[in-house]
This record gives structure tokens, sequence and C-alpha cells, in this order.
């Protein structure tokens, strides 16, 4: 997998770290991204998925409700939100390499409150990774590398298509410590 640590120090931009990966890695890194969220649920059980853990630093201003601003995201939450994340850097990626200048976004999240079984939440990030796949394969043999797009966020710098798709396994690989402290937090619960 792809090391972001240098990526978020701001040691290097995202651009810097992509250089000489290529399609076929894309969908190598696809893979063991979803690879590793499968393993890190692997131990699962129905109810770690609607779980409400603990978290003090809980803040999520993109809420739609604002009684969720401050709620702790569940194991079904997080993942339905990595998954969308990353299937937009796929979607807007192929746009790009299709020589298409990115004008808005393009997101669909599953809605959280649907997630209550461990097999929904396997189906959900085998389905995204099949979206991935589908996606980078809907790329032309000579992608437009040199059309760029710079995200609205404050220190976002400029990504092609490789370096869009990147930045939903950056997101996928901010949330994976997140995944791992629900799951031990949930267990802990189970075991008393």
């Amino acid at each position: 997998m792809l090391d972001f640590t240098r990526v978020r120090h701001r040691e290097i931009t995202i651009s810097q770290l992509v250089v000489g990966l290529t399609i076929d890695d894309l969908h190598r890194l696809t893979d063991e991204m979803i690879d590793t969220v499968l393993g890190l649920i692997e131990n699962a059980m129905d109810a770690d998925v609607t779980f409400e853990p603990v978290d003090p630093a809980a803040n999520d201003t993109a809420a739609a409700n604002p009684d969720e601003v401050k709620m702790p995201w569940t194991l079904g939450h997080v993942i339905v939100h990595m998954t969308a994340s990353a299937e937009e850097g796929a979607a807007l990626g192929t746009e790009l390499a299709r020589g298409v200048t990115v004008k808005g976004r393009s997101r669909y999240e599953t809605p959280w409150q649907t997630m209550h079984t461990v097999q929904q939440l396997r189906r959900r990030l085998e389905e995204s990774r099949r979206m991935r796949h589908a996606l980078l394969n809907a790329w032309p043999d000579n992608p437009h590398l040199e059309l760029t797009f710079t995200a609205s966020y404050p220190g976002a710098t400029p990504v092609n298509a490789i370096g869009r798709f990147v930045l939903g396994l950056s997101h996928d690989d901010a949330h994976l410590g997140q995944i791992q402290d629900i799951m031990r937090q949930a267990q802990a619960a189970r075991t008393g």
C-alpha cells in the first residue's frame, strides 16, 4: 500500500507521491486497500456494525442533520463513507483520464442507517472494489495525464487522473485507524 505519511506532513504532494504509478498499479492498490479493510473487520459480528464507539473528537461538519454533527460514527457509517469517497476519486480520475474537465462532485453514499450486518459491509466493500476497477477499465489507452484538477479544500494541490484516483485511496487510508479503534471498542464491550 502507499504510505501517505509524507503527504499528510506536507513534505510532498500527492502528485509527487504518484510519479511512476500506472493503471495496473492503481488496480493493485485498490485490491490491497479493500483487502486491508476486509481484514480489519474479519472478526466483526453484526452487533459491531451499529455499535456506537466513544469518540470525543467527532465533528462531522458535513452532516445533513445538525443532531449528527457530534455523533460518533459506527463501523457501518465509516465504511459507506470511505467507499463513497474512493468511488468519487475513481470517477473523477476517469473523467480526467478521458480529457474531461472536472466541474463538480460525483458522489453517492449509501445511507449508513441501512448497514446492520457484517455481510452488508463485505458486500459494500466488494461492490466498491468492482466499481473502482470498472472505472479504471474505462480509461483510454493514452490517458490525458496533462489535465489537472484542484480540489476546493485549503492546501489542495493540482492532481492529474492518477492523483485524483489516489486521493480516494488516501481517504480510505485515513479511516483505517478509525476502523481499528471501533473494532477494539466493540470487542471490548462484547467481552466485558
